[in-house]
């Protein structure tokens, strides 16, 4: 389950094109955010995506992105013409094909590889999705995960939502702002779409004949877009930006990512993964629901920002500033896997995140001012940092975090007993904990 909003320049403060998402999967599905510089292949030249070889285009853009670990398509990400994507898993009334084809992540990485604007990135995915459909298992240990997929397509000019529902598809430029969850959220207004798009809800008799066409009330399937709890986290995200409209700052996008929805807040108090900031509970409705990475991006025709954490809980973790350069990302420690390694940020932060779980109010309260203090400094300095200075801010920012984590592990450890609350919560963490061999 994910959450990905976009405010569009009447809707922030600066003028600026603000995008945010949160990847929510599984607890120890460990996110690796890379960058991949472009490339030239000669004609020829296959890509192995995730379960299927497709034909290389000769020249690939430079791409940053966040990827589990598992998988070659990328949850989110960035390309250097200041393209940035994200997607959603869909539930629709199509079928699935779960024994191949591209999934929603490899068509997110090869249309950043491959797209000069947001308009250029819809046209790839959907010729990629016409070509060589979608489809395959997309869980890491549920292997019954598949899924449709949405997209929300910015640049810094432009914007776009893009829904399918196996091979037809309808997309939508926006105006002000827009979040997308785990459901479809384009009506009967679009400004591009498959041609069979209607027929065949028509063919299948979800359109009733004299019935206006809707494509979410056509295509969507009722109990899994339900269950997902979507519309309450899609309408949550929307009223944060319309409380925000025409001021909307970087600031703001962090926070939006790290909602709870309440004050004080525990992590075991509820079932269902009804939540931005998502924290797995149990193995029921709260299993693939745990955020393991965020992606800010601040697009304006001069300079695109991208602020990402690199680690799982948003409210845990700092958004550190990118920009695509010659130099990208400083060394980030070894490739994380499945299991616990100190040496890489994502499993390091895992530390702290897990350590909160036990009492996550008073753990929070800890480290919330010194995370508030180094964004804080970052976004201040990145504001006048000269370009060709950025990679400095962008290292000092991982490096920094880095040597902050072991004193804000031993202050959260400090507060609390280590008994995680609630005996079905306190079970799930401590199964997780084990397979991931994270230290007691």
């Amino acid at each position: 389950m994910c959450d990905t909003f976009v405010a569009l320049p009447s809707a922030t403060a600066d003028g600026s094109i603000i995008f945010g998402k949160n990847s929510d999967r599984e607890p120890n599905e460990a996110q690796a955010l890379e960058f991949h510089p472009g490339k030239t292949y000669p004609p020829g030249t296959t890509v192995s995506c995730t379960y299927i070889e497709i034909p290389q285009i000769t020249e690939t853009l430079p791409v940053l992105i966040s990827r589990p670990f598992w998988m070659w398509g990328a949850e989110m990400g960035a390309n250097s013409n200041g393209v940035v994507i994200g997607n959603e898993a869909v539930w629709t009334r199509m079928p699935l094909d779960r024994k191949g084809g591209l999934t929603g992540m490899d068509l997110l990485r090869l249309a950043l590889e491959r797209s000069d604007d947001a308009p250029a990135a819809v046209e790839w995915i959907t010729r990629l999705l016409a070509d060589h459909g979608q489809g395959g298992i997309c869980g890491y240990q549920d292997k019954r995960m598949a899924y449709h997929n949405s997209f929300l397509i910015a640049d810094p000019g432009t914007a776009w939502v893009l829904e399918t529902a196996g091979p037809v598809w309808a997309a939508r430029e926006l105006k002000t702002y827009h979040a997308i969850s785990n459901g479809l959220t384009i009506g009967a207004e679009f400004d591009r779409s498959h041609p069979n798009l209607v027929t065949t809800a028509r063919e299948r008799g979800w359109l009733k004949k004299g019935a206006t066409f809707n494509f979410a009330a056509c295509y969507s399937d009722w109990f899994f877009t339900t269950f997902s709890v979507c519309r309450r986290r899609q309408s949550r995200a929307a009223e944060l930006l319309e409380k925000q409209a025409g001021c909307l700052d970087l600031a703001d996008a962090f926070d939006i990512l790290r909602d709870h929805g309440e004050t004080p807040y525990q992590p075991s108090s509820h079932f269902l993964g009804n939540r931005i900031c998502a924290h797995a509970a149990n193995p029921l409705a709260r299993n693939a629901t745990q955020t393991t990475g965020s992606l800010v991006a601040e697009l304006t025709p001069v300079s695109q920002t991208y602020w990402a954490t690199g680690t799982a809980a948003p409210c845990t973790s700092v958004f550190k500033p990118i920009r695509i350069n010659w130099q990208t990302l400083p060394d980030l420690g070894p490739a994380p896997g499945p299991t616990f390694d100190r040496s890489n940020l994502w499993w390091h932060h895992e530390e702290l995140h897990r350590a909160l779980l036990a009492d996550f109010t008073a753990g929070h309260s800890r480290i919330l001012q010194a995370r508030q203090a180094l964004e804080a400094g970052w976004m201040e300095r990145a504001a006048r940092m000269a370009p060709d200075d950025f990679f400095d801010l962008t290292r000092a920012a991982f490096k920094q975090t880095f040597a902050a984590l072991p004193d804000w592990i031993e202050q959260v450890k400090s507060v609390n007993s280590g008994n995680i609350p609630e005996w079905l919560y306190g079970k799930y963490w401590t199964k997780q904990n084990r397979a991931a061999q994270i230290p007691n």
